[in-house]
């Protein structure tokens, strides 16, 4: 197996605003810093964790280009919208700001075809001579990119080279990842399927929890890939509750991982709407999980 070309244990930054709204540019080159400490060994920002869909074109490539400077591990940027157009004009910027790769979303809300979710994406790639990760995930999107998709654009697209998967359809990842073998990097989108997924290939994670559970993500990934699975299942068992409190039905991504990023000591401020502020419920539960995560380390 070859080197993965982007990391192994990639954070899926939140994105930090100041007291006024704004983008607050020095807490994200402190929190960048903090996440590569902690064991992430590449970043992607301005994805759906970084709140994306609420960042100005303007806005995402300042904080490419502020995020890029602050580390020297690999940084994806999150340049992709339902808007082939606008897509590829901002994807095509990117590289000015000193990037490493692009993750491109299967576009969301419009509900394309196989066919015409390929020629999106392939259109993104086309844009810019940097690596692509694809990033599949349904429950946003509404539309699965299927396996044959995702082979074909690899073919096709010397620079698609990795495969976040958010679907949670391990047979589907397998059976493409036993296709294009090192062709693709595949990368578990979901915590709580890590193990799983790296059973199947998977090289590693781009993740929430690792805001705050850097060091058992980053522990997990190299159990496995030294072959002592019972050190990865106790680890797994470990981030149980971390992955179980990253999101839910009344506190959605990243409204959790905003919340321990303040128990932490980082100041990443509130989500904008439509997430909203959080509250003294989540605030008391991230103080919970990163107080367990902390006496588990002993």
């Amino acid at each position: 197996m070859t080197s993965p070309r982007l990391g192994t244990v990639l954070t899926a930054m939140v994105t930090p605003f100041a007291p006024d709204g704004g983008v607050d540019f020095d807490v994200a080159a402190q929190l960048a810093k903090f996440l590569v400490a902690e064991g992430s060994d590449g970043l992607v920002v301005a994805g759906s964790t970084g709140e994306g869909t609420a960042l100005s074109d303007d806005e995402k490539m300042d904080l490419f280009a502020c995020v890029a400077q602050a580390v020297r591990v690999p940084v994806l940027a999150g340049s992709t919208s339902s808007d082939t157009a606008r897509s590829v004009a901002l994807t095509s910027r990117v590289a000015a700001t000193g990037v490493a790769g692009v993750l491109a979303t299967t576009p969301a809300y419009a509900r394309p075809s196989q066919a015409g979710i390929a020629a999106h994406l392939g259109a993104v790639a086309d844009s810019t001579g940097l690596p692509i990760m694809l990033y599949d995930i349904p429950s946003r999107t509404g539309r699965k990119i299927a396996s044959a998709t995702t082979i074909d654009l690899v073919r096709s697209h010397s620079n698609v080279t990795a495969l976040k998967d958010a679907s949670a359809d391990l047979a589907a990842a397998a059976h493409t990842k036993a296709v294009l073998g090192d062709r693709l990097d595949l990368y578990s989108g979901d915590d709580a399927l890590l193990l799983p997924f790296m059973a199947v290939g998977a090289v590693g994670i781009v993740s929430v929890a690792a805001h705050w559970a850097g060091p058992e993500f980053a522990a997990m990934v190299r159990s496995v890939e030294r072959g002592d699975w019972e050190q990865a299942r106790a680890l797994n068992e470990r981030l149980a509750s971390s992955c179980a409190f990253e999101s839910t039905e009344s506190y959605p991504n990243p409204l959790p991982a905003k919340a321990a990023m303040r128990v932490l000591g980082i100041a990443v401020g509130q989500c904008r709407l439509p997430l909203g502020p959080s509250d003294e419920t989540l605030d008391g539960a991230a103080m919970d999980i990163v107080a367990a995560l902390r006496a588990a380390r002993g």
